[in-house]
Order: C-alpha cells, then structure tokens, then sequence
C-alpha cells in the first residue's frame, strides 16, 4: 500500500514537470510569435517587467533584460506561496518561471499572424489555455497567477476578475504612455486570457462523494489519513443482496476527486461511488494547499 503510493506521487512530479515543460514552451512561443509582434502590452508581472527594463534603460544598454526582472519579481511571492499554499506549489511554478525565463533568453520564433485582431483572440485563447494547463499540473506561471492562487485559496472562490481588473489598470498606465490604440488591444487580448481561464479552471468547485462500501472501517481509516475533510456513515441494507451495506458522504474540492476515488477504490475495489456537484456548502470547510 505505502509502495503503491509513493509510486503515484512519482509519476504525479513526473507529470508536473513535463506537463509545465509544456507550458513554458508554449508561454514563450505566444509571447514571441503572437503577442511581441502585434505590440500588444503585456501585462501582469511581465508588464511590470516591460516597465522596469523601459525605466532602467538609462542605466543598462538595452535596460534589464524581461527574463532577469522577472524571476526577480517572482521569488518574494512565490516565498508567500510556499507559506501560504504549499512547498510543492512554490517549487514547481517557480520551476516554470525559471524554464520558461530560459527559453525567452534562448529560443526564437517568427510571426505567424499579421493581422493585429487575430493576435489578440488567438493569442488571448492560448494564453488562457497555457495558464489553465499550469494551474492543472498542480502549479502555475508565476506573476500573478501566485496571488490570484493564494488568495482564491484562501477565500474559497476564484478571484481571476480581480486580477483582470488590475491587468486593465497596469495596460491603462502603458496606454498613456505608449498609445490608446494598443492599450485598447491588450485590454480585449487580457479579457480572452482571463474568459478562457474562468471556463476551464474549476478548482474551486465542490462535489459531494457518495461511497457505497461492506467495509466501511477501512474506507474511512484511508480517507482521514489522507484528507482533513469530514464523512458521515450511514447503515443500509442492499435493495438487491438485502445485505447490511454502509454509504459514506463526503464534500471535496473537484481537484481532489480524481485522487479521492482512486484511493478508495485502492482499499475497496468493490465500492460503488457515486458523485453529485455541490451547488451550496455551509458549515467548516478544509481547502488545502496545492
């Protein structure tokens, strides 16, 4: 049993490391090929970046390079993030930050759009996915996807308007300074991104878990040992066997179902579990780390 499960969190890391590997390369190829050559305004702590290497120009031929300011910015949050999420989410998105900072310094990519508009839905579709394949691996890109991660987590709700809202003012101050049109561009870009994000990002979602087991003992022994969330057993009587059978209830986060149900039927592999979405939840409610 110990065995079977140190096995699954090795080929869990295995995943995440391929699956951001992924991530970056896409990140720069749509920062390079989409994004730069349509002068859309970045936005985020990758803005930031854009303005610390504008304003450091003076200082430095050609001003701080994007890769540099922006591994910079990302280490002081990702040390809130390893406090106030987890170690392993800390790591592994800074792991992104630091691959995909790499392949910005080194790869190269031509254009493959002209058209400015067809940028910004492509390139806001893309950002978005990129993003949510990220955030599926269990980490994120950095910037602000740290803050918008620590703080849903801690509110129980995504927060991703939020973050778009403070993308519009930071692209609102570029406009000034660059020009409305672009500015205008980079808002509509942000809006697909964080859309795209919303309609394929369900961590915060709930579901209640039904188990139908003979052996609730063990079912519940695992689950506590592994979750902090509560159960209820109930006493039953099968309307086929008319055995005495038990159905435990559960409410978990939907990033935690995979995990859950494998783990059960690990210990059971009888049971019959069924899953129900959680429309309302009122009471204490564990949300762990990632």
């Amino acid at each position: 049993m110990i065995e079977q499960i140190k096995q699954k969190k090795y080929y869990r890391d295995v995943f995440t490391i391929i699956l951001l590997m992924i991530t970056s390369f896409f990140q720069v190829f749509v920062i390079k090929s989409i994004v730069t050559p349509a002068n859309l305004l970045p936005a985020g702590f990758m803005g930031i970046s854009v303005l610390i290497q504008r304003l450091s120009e003076p200082f430095i031929p050609g001003g701080l390079p994007l890769s540099i300011s922006s591994l910079l910015l990302n280490i002081p949050v990702a040390l809130l993030c390893f406090k106030g999420l987890s170690p392993r989410f800390a790591i592994y998105s800074l792991f992104q930050v630091f691959f995909s900072s790499f392949l910005l310094a080194t790869l190269k990519f031509t254009p493959i759009i002209n058209d400015t508009m067809l940028c910004v839905i492509l390139g806001g579709v893309l950002s978005g996915l990129y993003i949510t394949l990220a955030l599926y691996a269990d980490a994120s890109t950095g910037g602000t996807d740290f803050i918008a991660l620590y703080v849903s987590n801690k509110r129980g709700k995504s927060i991703w308007e939020y973050v778009f809202v403070f993308n519009v003012m930071l692209l609102l101050i570029f406009g000034a300074i660059r020009g409305w049109e672009q500015a205008g561009y980079s808002i509509l870009y942000q809006f697909i991104s964080t859309k795209t994000i919303e309609n394929f990002h369900h961590r915060y979602e709930q579901v209640t878990v039904q188990i139908t087991t003979v052996i609730p003992e063990k079912v519940m022994d695992y689950y506590f040992e592994h979750y902090r969330h509560g159960m209820s057993c109930m006493e039953a009587v099968g309307g086929y066997t008319h055995k005495k059978i038990y159905v435990l209830n559960t409410v978990i986060s939907s990033y935690e179902l995979k995990e859950v149900t494998s783990g059960i039927l690990m210990i059971d592999p009888k049971a019959i579990i069924n899953v129900m979405k959680t429309q309302q939840f009122f009471g204490n409610f564990y949300r762990k780390g990632h």
